[in-house]
């Protein structure tokens, strides 16, 4: 019964701790008279936590506040030096590494890039560790301050050991297009990157780690049901529901880009024919070009071929467009939307945010004609309460949101480091358990520290 109270008693003092943390991460920079009616906690509560979290370094002070003719107010926040993060974006044209601190501020950056069709898991592995070699090397930063390393990757991530294994391997990604099947890449990456043992590993599929970067801090910020797109040599999308306080939030990735636009229509690299994938990926969109009569080599790389058939398209003053790149994009526009038009049926999102390299790239010509597509495939009602934008973070937000995956483990964890046998239960559980986020990243670059 005793080791009990004292069970109960440290869950207590961790969810308080978690509380504040959250508050202070997501509101600050607040003051102590304001974490009470933001928390729910007593003064008292308020006091004895924010002792501790000050002496442990995770919180500083970050200026003063009048407060209506009595004694000024310390406004506080989480201390961005108070430990690193490590996000990794396995892209399907390159690996990128960031070393970031609590604020998300950048500290060190690498990329590795990936020949065409270049998923052997054993070269994968080694571009993590190198990559994670040098950014903690390049900020001369101690590895045994990090809370976390978060990897977005593409297809299907579960944990638990796949028939045949015997024990636990972390967690299981099936990526059919590109040849994983039931990879132990957790366990890989354990045996091969050299970090502390206590350091744990987070992996989610990479669009559900865009989601919430940009839930967190993009574009998604506030809505109660957001859909996100993942637009890049593949397609994915992520769909959340619930505010982020909420504690029955959820968050799922999907393979969309796999749903069928067209039938009897064109073969995708998963297979299967008429997948959205086979349409609106940048690798579809550069095939289709290329078999359309495109001047570009036919081994031209994907990042190329967009920029080469969207140049085609729109010349600019004087130019006359090409006929060609012109087809080839209006189809693209039309599966999107009609996929779109899809997710909005089935999720009803308040939001639908288009990310991903390419889908920032194609964004700003084909966003008018997507929004037409979409408003003819949804339902009027629920197409009239969603909006469709582009992602507001940039093409390394897989990267910032991975990072968020210790990052929200942490804060949860009321602050507290992670040991040995803290390892994440599940792929991407920080999600449910992170605060409301209203500062987006540039803030958190460029916040004063002093009064609001």
């Amino acid at each position: 019964m005793a080791e009990r109270d004292r069970r109960t008693v440290r869950d207590l003092r961790r969810g308080n701790r978690a509380r504040v943390l959250q508050r202070l991460y997501f509101d600050g920079p607040l003051s102590r008279q304001e974490l009470g009616p933001a928390t729910g906690l007593s003064s008292g509560s308020i006091s004895n936590v924010v002792a501790e979290l000050a002496a442990e370094g995770l919180l500083e002070e970050a200026g003063v506040v009048d407060s209506d003719g009595g004694r000024p107010r310390t406004l506080l926040r989480v201390a961005p030096a108070g430990g690193l993060l490590i996000g990794v974006d396995i892209g399907e044209t390159r690996i990128r590494v960031e070393l970031l601190d609590l604020s998300l501020t950048e500290l060190a950056r690498t990329e590795r890039l990936l020949a065409q069709h270049g998923y052997d898991v054993d070269r994968i592995v080694g571009h993590v560790r190198s990559g994670v070699a040098d950014v903690l090397r390049d900020a001369n930063a101690d590895p045994h301050r990090l809370l976390g390393i978060g990897i977005g990757v593409p297809g299907i991530i579960e944990r638990h050991a796949p028939e045949g294994e015997v024990g636990d391997v972390g967690s299981v990604v099936h990526g059919q297009t590109i040849g994983w099947s039931a990879v132990p890449f957790e366990r890989l990456l354990r045996d091969a990157v050299r970090v502390p043992p206590e350091v744990p590993f987070f992996i989610d599929n990479g669009a559900k780690t865009l989601g919430q970067a940009e839930m967190w801090f993009g574009g998604g910020r506030g809505a109660g049901a957001s859909a996100i797109a993942l637009i890049g040599s593949g397609v994915g999308a992520c769909v959340n529901h619930g505010g982020l306080l909420d504690e029955d939030r959820s968050s799922m990735a999907l393979e969309w880009g796999h749903t069928t636009v067209q039938l009897r229509g064109r073969r995708c690299r998963c297979g299967s024919i008429g997948c959205l994938e086979a349409y609106a990926g940048a690798e579809a969109m550069r095939e289709r070009w290329h078999e359309a009569g495109s001047p570009l080599p036919a081994d031209a790389d994907d990042e190329t071929a967009i920029a080469a058939l969207l140049a085609a398209a729109y010349p600019g003053p004087g130019g006359e467009p090409d006929p060609v790149a012109v087809a080839v994009l209006d189809e693209t526009a039309a599966c999107l939307g009609a996929a779109l038009g899809d997710l909005i049926n089935l999720f009803l999102p308040e939001r639908i945010l288009l990310g991903g390299w390419a889908g920032l790239l194609i964004g700003p010509h084909l966003l008018p004609d997507i929004r037409r597509y979409a408003q003819e495939y949804a339902l009027r009602h629920a197409a009239a309460r969603t909006t469709i934008e582009l992602g507001r973070l940039g093409p390394d937000a897989v990267t910032v949101g991975a990072a968020t995956l210790p990052l929200s483990a942490f804060l949860a964890r009321g602050g507290s480091r992670p040991s040995p046998r803290q390892q994440p239960a599940s792929a991407g559980t920080g999600f449910r358990t992170a605060a409301d986020a209203v500062r987006s990243r540039e803030r958190a670059r460029t916040a004063p520290d002093a009064t609001r």
